[in-house]
């Protein structure tokens, strides 16, 4: 089977001439399908714009990225948008819930970009709330829900459209060390239990540590 995720020689440049900055340099990476890994480094190392890469945020500069076997290096911003949709699900550090939508219709989103019925999207989360334990927040709105209870739906969003990946940047950053345990728990369960590929990108090496695989970037290269 071929691996979800095969980034060969790719690199990033910003600016030009004497102010190019080289912020991946040949960075070879495969995730194979179910894996769990952390992807660490400092500030400024190149993770984010790893992550950004991966997640078809940004496109790199040269080099090839196959996701599912597919090239997606070179695709245009709408296609690129449309197979985000499909095979990426994001967790974020900040949540980013849309503020006037309840937990259900923040989680029902990816669908209804999609164009899937209303009262399918609204079975297919209340499914998801029920198997992560947030059914009693189905018509919460953000601001009322805690750090814990706002990650718990943003996870559930990352899932209901069956992506590929998951791709967590810093998701336990914003959590007292108890949620993020809880949330950390969450994601090894839905790797090792429903085989959930999962990357989390990560300054906390406590958190690095819970996951199968570390890779570690330095100046935009993978160390480890």
């Amino acid at each position: 089977m071929p691996a979800v995720i095969k980034l060969q020689q790719i690199n990033k440049t910003y600016g030009h001439g004497e102010g190019v900055f080289h912020a991946l340099q040949s960075l070879d990476l495969e995730i194979q399908r179910g894996e769990m890994l952390s992807i660490i480094g400092s500030s400024g190392a190149g993770k984010s714009t790893l992550m950004n890469i991966i997640g078809l945020l940004d496109a790199p500069s040269s080099g090839q990225y196959l996701l599912n076997a597919n090239q997606v290096e070179n695709i245009s911003d709408d296609e690129r948008s449309a197979i985000r949709n499909r095979e990426i699900g994001f967790v974020f550090q900040s949540f980013f819930l849309l503020p006037r939508l309840s937990a259900i219709e923040n989680i029902c989103l990816p669908l209804i970009y999609r164009g899937t019925k209303q009262r399918v999207a609204i079975e297919k989360a209340t499914s998801l709330m029920q198997k992560l334990n947030i059914t009693r927040l189905v018509n919460n709105k953000p601001n009322q829900l805690s750090g814990g209870q706002q990650q718990r739906v943003a996870i559930a969003r990352a899932l209901i459209g069956e992506p590929s990946v998951i791709l967590a940047d810093e998701p336990t950053g914003a959590l007292d060390s108890k949620t993020g345990e809880e949330v950390m728990q969450l994601f090894l369960q839905l790797n090792q239990q429903e085989n959930v590929t999962v990357i989390i990108v990560t300054h906390d090496k406590a958190v690095a540590k819970r996951c199968q695989r570390v890779v570690e970037i330095q100046d935009g290269r993978i160390v480890v």
